[in-house]
């Protein structure tokens, strides 16, 4: 039976925010699994796996509302009101973001939106790539007498400028993990070796846990070396700090590091 809006009496308007995990269909949650099952459509952002997509129900509409840097296929603004929309049209609506929705993933903005239409909204936290991906890369956040802290920043501002948690962690000795930096490695490189040495190792992570998994493992002073071995379209994870030394390819790195400076 429907109601005058043409949704059935059955379909009672609400929305849940589910993390997708950081890349591989099987890293999401079992909790977030399920809900997306029983949703009655998907709004889905760009980091979220087409392999996880196919293995949902085929009968429920699934929604592209990705953002990607210069490739925006809705504004938040649009967003926050297709929620809405769909949400009385549809009934139970699944907004399926890549990581954790609140690892800048703007999930509290969609929800205070939602929630002052009286639609209520539970979540679903998604294992955050800022700490899976350097993970499954067997680079440990924090180890002991190397590092007892990370970090967990964008790069820059809305303006483009540094954010000045990137100086403040540089001048620490904690573990940096960069969100959102790919297009400003070598920069980013260059303000943190005024306040490290240059042969801290980094390492910058793209398509995590994916098939198509791509790490780069260098050192502050040489990653402009590796620069053409970086996909600058594509998102992706930078770490900083002695803890990559952990990675099985850092040696390697070393020694092409001391053979070319002629030591």
């Amino acid at each position: 039976m429907l109601n005058t809006l043409g949704m059935e009496l059955d379909k009672i308007a609400r929305v849940s925010l589910v993390g997708a995990g950081p890349g591989a269909k099987d890293l999401i949650t079992i909790r977030g699994f399920r809900v997306l099952q029983e949703a009655d459509i998907i709004l889905y952002d760009a980091l979220v796996s087409e392999e996880l997509l196919s293995e949902l129900r085929i009968d429920i509409p699934k929604i592209y509302i990705g953002k990607r840097c210069g490739l925006h296929s809705h504004t938040q603004d649009e967003i926050n009101k297709l929620l809405v929309k769909y949400a009385f049209e549809y009934g139970h609506v699944a907004r399926l973001k890549g990581g954790d929705p609140f690892v800048f993933g703007r999930g509290n903005e969609e929800i205070d939106y939602v929630e002052g239409f009286g639609i209520p909204v539970s979540i679903v936290p998604g294992i955050s790539s800022a700490i899976a991906v350097p993970s499954s890369q067997g680079i440990p956040m924090t180890k002991r007498g190397v590092s007892s802290s990370f970090w967990v920043m964008t790069a820059t501002k809305r303006d483009g400028s540094f954010s000045r948690d990137l100086v403040h962690a540089a001048k620490s000795s904690t573990t940096m993990v960069l969100l959102m930096g790919i297009r400003k490695l070598i920069q980013i490189a260059d303000e943190v070796i005024n306040y490290r040495d240059g042969i801290t190792p980094m390492a910058v992570i793209q398509n995590g846990t994916s098939a198509n998994e791509r790490c780069v493992i260098a050192t502050l002073g040489t990653i402009k070396n590796h620069i053409e071995q970086v996909d600058i379209e594509m998102p992706g994870i930078i770490v900083i700090g002695d803890v990559v030394a952990d990675h099985p390819s850092f040696f390697e790195e070393e020694v092409q590091r001391v053979l070319h400076s002629g030591i």
